[in-house]
């Protein structure tokens, strides 16, 4: 028998916030280099782990000041097999560094006095979160993602995290490891200017079909790596599937992927603005209540998001 779906205590009705832009953050904020867009290596040195933490607290305090909650993710984003290895990392090393990720938050964890800090074991698409580049079976993702879900599991997470999914398949098969491991799972797609997944499916198909075979075993699904604009049409129709969608992080930026994959220059937005479209898409999401952003943001438009959704 399937296990059943697990309940997340910080599904309490009241507003969560989580990490912004990462990788774009630390790239432009603080001035340090990510090959292949991977923060995990930061874990390696001084400096590193002081950027992070640096980069942690300064949201934290952002949920402190509003009494809020507040998602770690772990910055493990790439370090899945193939983005890994590329780098150079063995097997090991990757398990090791997926580790001290969650030991590392749950120092943060302990120093914070926001109401509800679950720690989410962040995993990223196999392709680069923008292309869809090798296509897995749901099976095949299954066995692909399946090693990194059980060591984030066992590592102590509440839940695991994927975030920038393009097709339905890879979802499907994490979300059937995330159920061999016995942990909760949150699915984040993103989508293209035209509301469709980057493979050319909606969002309703994904998740209906993620959810017909699960048994609805996904604790929450969210949107990220796409402009509210961009999100808006893939929530257009209204159908109760929506009630599914309980997270957003939005880009600060309206291109294309294609044009932010090109672009030299960060296009940060404008917070306020973000922000406000941020209200409108939670008009249209009312089970929305983790928000956080993604390319392009930082503590500006979470602080800022945050404000306009307590107001």
């Amino acid at each position: 028998m399937p296990n059943s779906p697990q309940p997340l205590a910080h599904l309490d009705g009241r507003v969560m916030l989580t990490d912004s832009g990462i990788e774009t953050d630390i790239i432009f904020g603080a001035g340090r280099d990510l090959a292949a867009f991977a923060v995990f290596p930061l874990l390696e040195d001084d400096d590193g782990r002081a950027i992070l933490d640096s980069y942690y607290r300064e949201h934290l305090a952002v949920a402190e000041q509003h009494g809020m909650g507040y998602v770690l993710e772990t910055p493990t984003w790439r370090s899945n097999p193939d983005w890994g290895t590329s780098l150079g990392y063995t097997r090991d090393r990757l398990d090791a560094l997926d580790r001290e990720a969650v030991v590392f938050l749950e120092g943060i964890q302990a120093s914070s006095s926001a109401h509800s800090l679950p720690i989410s074991g962040c995993i990223g698409p196999r392709g680069d979160g923008y292309a869809i580049g090798t296509v897995m079976s749901a099976q095949e993702a299954r066995t692909y993602h399946g090693h990194q879900v059980r060591v984030l599991a066992e590592a102590g997470c509440d839940l695991v995290s994927v975030l920038t999914l393009t097709y339905a398949a890879e979802g499907l098969g994490i979300v059937q490891a995330a159920r061999d491991a016995d942990v909760p799972v949150v699915l984040y797609f993103t989508v293209e200017t035209d509301g469709q997944l980057p493979d050319g499916s909606s969002l309703r198909q994904a998740i209906e079909l993620i959810d017909g075979v699960t048994d609805s075993y996904v604790a929450y699904y969210g949107v990220n790596c796409a402009h509210p604009d961009h999100i808006a049409p893939a929530i257009a129709d209204g159908g109760a599937w929506t009630q599914r969608i309980r997270a957003v992080r939005a880009n600060a930026s309206r291109m294309s992927h294609a044009e932010l994959d090109e672009a030299e220059a960060l296009d940060d937005g404008d917070p306020q603005e973000l922000a406000a479209d941020y209200r409108r898409l939670r008009e249209a999401l009312p089970n929305a209540s983790v928000f956080g952003g993604c390319c392009g943001t930082d503590v500006r438009h979470v602080r800022a998001i945050a404000a306009a959704l307590t107001r």
